[in-house]
């Protein structure tokens, strides 16, 4: 008698309660994936241009916010507020000029961006666009198509007295690649 090289496996021999098994298997299979589905993606980049913030967002509100400015025994205003999608979540960013409300003399203008959490949780500065130690004052602050533009008054050296700023720049900033990046080309300043 000749064995075969393979032995003779009763489970290899397909029988109808097989089918039945794996049919119901895969039946149930669909039917809990159709149940449970994945949260929806969160990581995934923009499209190109920022979306429209929905009718229900309303920006966040740069009086609730502590600013990182400063003022020993006066308060920082918000002298100038824009806002807008800057990231393209779909949420409204505000950015905000805010100064030392000083009894006398220029004080420089801060720019920040303030921003809420996905949550809507307290506004809070996540990016400081112009710094106060640079001595500017923002004469004029938007925010159009996702971009920053600012009006900066400013000094050509340190000379100048803080009352007669001697320099103008127009400066915008774009978010790009987890940061914002200051586009200040060296025609836009004046003298």
């Amino acid at each position: 008698m000749q064995h075969p090289a393979v032995p003779d496996l009763a489970h290899t021999h397909t029988r109808p309660i097989h089918w039945v098994a794996t049919a119901t298997a895969v039946a149930a299979v669909v039917a809990l994936s159709s149940v449970l589905q994945p949260d929806a993606a969160t990581a995934a980049q923009p499209a190109a241009g920022p979306k429209t913030a929905s009718a229900h967002s309303t920006p966040p509100d740069p009086a609730a916010v502590a600013f990182p400015l400063e003022c020993g025994p006066v308060k920082a205003v918000v002298q100038k507020k824009a806002s807008g999608d800057l990231d393209g979540d779909g949420q409204p960013e505000t950015v905000a000029a805010v100064h030392c409300d000083a009894p006398m003399g220029t004080p420089p203008d801060a720019v920040y961006v303030v921003t809420r959490g996905a949550d809507g949780s307290k506004p809070r500065v996540v990016a400081t666009l112009v710094n106060p130690k640079d001595r500017h004052t923002v004469t004029e602050l938007a925010v159009d198509g996702g971009v920053v533009r600012a009006t900066l008054l400013g000094y050509s050296s340190a000379d100048v007295p803080s009352c007669c700023p001697d320099v103008t720049d127009h400066v915008k900033w774009r978010w790009k690649n987890g940061a914002f990046i200051s586009d200040a080309p060296s025609q836009a300043r004046t003298v």
